[in-house]
């Protein structure tokens, strides 16, 4: 069963919105449908920033669906104590997110200018849905009345936001183009015979990236040569081997990628699922015709970790496939 938490918060220093039309419309559209049982809708209104946490804890939901202001880079617009504004920064929600990315899949941000946030969140969460500039009442409750028939319908979350889309398009209503998904979709996951929203694998979704973010990833930067360190815990040898690297426009990037994927795959990190997370993105930005090489090249941001995968003596941010081979031996 999958659990569909729907936070909403409209402070009284803001304008009107219609909230509880919207959950309204969702909670029919699951009712109505011959699915219905696969589905258990939670609603909390009137969300303060710290009930953010218990209620994440508490219902551990499948789907986040979150519906009022939005305020651009500065966040999104909870109720303090008193009712009044108190904004969320995106930068504590992505955090946030971090902490439940095991049980959450899909996290839906109904909220004006709320793309950035749902691009901090997708570091963590595999679909993140948020709004490119202001959207209208109207636009919005139609966007989800159309999520959701598709979910009900057991469709996987990009036929979701595309009948969201579609929704929107159909009132007659121009902004069909304002919500933005972020998805990605995973080799090792499967898909359950009884519900086949759960994986995004096999779900006959074509590849041509319709909707999908572009996150970076690359090797490192100008390294030529490897690094072997020997020592006790008081002080260490680096011996430097000199390697010939093959010259830059005869260089493979995706066949480098999944060489460097492979040697990362044998180490042991708590970061497993951001090293995940960016090679996926990197090979989605290489399927394109004319791949963004720069994007491609960012890499270095989501690759770098703080700590050190465990097995791994140096920061390896900045060794090839080649030189981590004769690292790891």
């Amino acid at each position: 069963m999958k659990k569909i938490l729907i936070l909403s918060a409209n402070p009284k220093n803001t304008n009107h919105l219609r909230l509880d039309e919207e959950v309204r419309e969702i909670k029919n559209t699951l009712q109505l449908s011959p699915n219905r049982d696969e589905f258990q809708i939670i609603t909390e209104s009137a969300v303060r920033v710290d009930d953010l946490t218990r209620f994440l804890s508490h219902h551990q939901p499948t789907i986040v669906h979150f519906s009022g202001h939005g305020s651009g880079t500065d966040g999104l617009a909870l109720e303090d104590n008193s009712g009044h504004v108190q904004l969320v920064s995106t930068q504590a929600l992505a955090k946030l997110f971090d902490l439940f990315q095991e049980q959450v899949e899909c996290v839906l941000l109904n909220a004006c200018y709320s793309e950035a946030q749902a691009t901090a969140i997708h570091q963590y969460i595999d679909c993140v849905v948020g709004m490119n500039q202001a959207i209208g009442d109207k636009a919005a409750i139609k966007f989800s009345a159309g999520f959701y028939i598709a979910l009900a319908d057991g469709r996987n979350y990009e036929d979701c936001f595309q009948m969201g889309c579609t929704s929107i398009d159909l009132q007659g209503i121009p902004e069909s183009l304002t919500p933005a998904i972020k998805i990605r979709r995973r080799r090792y996951q499967t898909v359950q015979a009884t519900n086949p929203v759960t994986s995004d694998k096999d779900d006959g979704m074509n590849n041509d990236n319709k909707g999908w973010q572009n996150r970076s990833v690359s090797i490192g930067g100008s390294v030529t040569g490897s690094a072997i360190q020997t020592g006790d815990s008081n002080t260490a040898n680096i011996n430097f081997q000199q390697v010939s690297l093959p010259a830059p426009a005869s260089v493979n990037i995706e066949t480098e990628l999944n060489t460097l994927r492979e040697i990362l795959a044998k180490l042991e990190s708590s970061d497993r699922r951001k090293i995940d997370n960016a090679f996926e993105d990197a090979q989605e930005e290489l399927k394109k015709p004319q791949p963004d090489k720069t994007e491609v090249g960012k890499a270095n941001e989501l690759l770098t970790m703080p700590r050190k995968p465990k097995g791994l003596p140096l920061r390896w941010k900045n060794f090839s496939p080649t030189s981590l081979k004769l690292l790891l031996g």
